[in-house]
């Protein structure tokens, strides 16, 4: 699609302004938006943006990164193929967008372009990683200034169906509407907790979809008075909201995690994408769980996976690989990572996802053995001699992890990662010395 067809089918939807979103590297959906007049030049050249802004984190701080202060600029040039009618928003579509040097080559602070060069890398291996992620919410209305869950329903309760079905059948119709596939959607255990699934799709595209998913979700939500949470802990007296994410590798139409001769139905490259994934783990999860309150959600037996194991349908491992569907072997032979939620920028999430396995490949790693019990049962000395660590068990540990991880680190290039992990620093620091009422409004409202 070019500029010019998206202007045609903006003029046709009858819109009046489109939105050009990013994603920062705190992890928040941010956008400009472009009147219909002069579209097709700012879909070609751009909107200007402050270089600052890949410096500033969730509680709009800027933080002192060298090259990110109020001198500078940098362009938002939006993807025409990720183009959408917003049905939530009245007037009103969206596109994702990379950030641009004024050179014309991609920022070095973009994460999108990052997690393009990963897909590059991979290719080089003739493979395609397809993802997509499961996300947990929490539906509340405001009450004298307190958000509180729209039910107190069991999980997958029919009640806490019925409390939100107005809300998820029009969810529904707006993902539907953006060409996102619905697969599945449920009251999960938490109060007010809902948890959809969508279908996966490369990379790129799943990751675009997330931060579509998540802008439905929320925008959804306030047309029916409500809002909606997908912060990992939203209450601390409730159950986490994670943002899981499913993946596999494709060549063409083979899923090549697939392996019909082996008992676990795993190929040699599925296991050793998934141990470079593992091996890594402690400083994906910098990436991937990168938030302040990402932590209290990973903890020991609260199903989110909290040591570096891996296991056969087991929901207290970090890394998971679910059995087939009988009939659908083939296509439903994935792995699930559960160290994950929406406060992640989705672009870092699986470029470093990408980096970890194709270190794996690269390296011919063969994983550890599977653990197939609660890891919290195993008494300390097993853990030890099976290798089957804590994962970091606060933001600031994570990103100490991250910055250790000269994989990870060299992958996204010095200034991506420095910016980073300045942000994500920030807050840490912020949040250490609030309370948990600053911490639970910060986090609640923004993601």
């Amino acid at each position: 699609m070019k500029a010019a067809d998206v202007v045609e089918k903006a003029h046709e939807a009858d819109l009046r302004l489109v939105r050009f979103l990013w994603c920062g590297n705190d992890g928040t959906i941010r956008a400009k938006a472009s009147a219909l007049a002069g579209l097709e030049g700012r879909i070609e050249s751009g909107i200007g943006l402050t270089v600052a802004m890949q410096a500033m984190n969730g509680l709009d701080h800027l933080q002192p990164v060298e090259g990110m202060g109020p001198v500078g600029e940098v362009r938002l040039v939006p993807d025409p193929e990720t183009f959408r009618v917003l049905p939530y928003a009245p007037r009103t579509g969206a596109m994702l967008v990379d950030l641009i040097s004024l050179t014309g080559g991609p920022a070095l602070q973009c994460p999108r372009s990052f997690l393009k060069r990963m897909e590059a890398r991979l290719a080089e291996h003739g493979l395609v990683l397809r993802a997509s992620f499961e996300n947990e919410f929490s539906l509340a209305t405001r009450v004298d200034g307190a958000y509180v869950p729209v039910d107190s329903a069991l999980c997958f309760s029919t009640i806490g169906m019925t409390a939100a079905q107005d809300y998820t059948e029009e969810l529904a119709a707006a993902l539907e509407a953006q060409g996102i596939p619905l697969e599945q959607c449920y009251a999960e255990l938490g109060h007010g907790q809902q948890e959809i699934s969508t279908g996966h799709a490369p990379a790129l595209r799943a990751a675009d979809e997330q931060l579509l998913v998540r802008e439905t979700i929320r925008g959804v939500a306030a047309r029916h008075g409500l809002v909606a949470s997908l912060a990992p802990k939203p209450w601390p007296e409730n159950a986490g909201n994670g943002g899981h994410i499913h993946f596999s590798l494709w060549e063409g139409e083979r899923n090549r995690f697939h392996e019909s001769s082996a008992p676990d139905h795993l190929s040699t490259a599925a296991r050793a994408f998934i141990a470079g994934v593992l091996y890594h783990l402690p400083g994906l999860c910098g990436l991937t769980a990168p938030s302040f309150n990402s932590y209290h959600r990973i903890v020991p037996q609260y199903w989110a996976g909290a040591y570096v194991c891996w296991g056969y349908d087991n929901r207290e491992a970090p890394v998971r690989v679910p059995s087939v569907f009988r009939g659908y072997e083939e296509a439903s032979t994935n792995a699930e990572l559960k160290a994950a939620d929406a406060t992640c920028n989705p672009y870092l999430a699986l470029g470093g996802l990408i980096a970890a396995g194709v270190d794996g490949l690269d390296r011919k790693l063969e994983p550890p053995e599977p653990v197939m019990v609660d890891p919290a049962t195993i008494s300390e000395e097993e853990r030890a001699e099976r290798g089957i660590v804590r994962l970091p068990a606060t933001q600031a540990e994570a990103l100490d992890k991250l910055a250790a991880n000269d994989l990870l680190c060299v992958s996204m290039g010095d200034v991506l990662a420095t910016s980073y992990l300045a942000v994500r620093r920030s807050e840490w620091e912020a949040y250490s010395a609030g309370d948990e009422a600053f911490e639970h409004q910060g986090h609640f409202s923004k993601y």
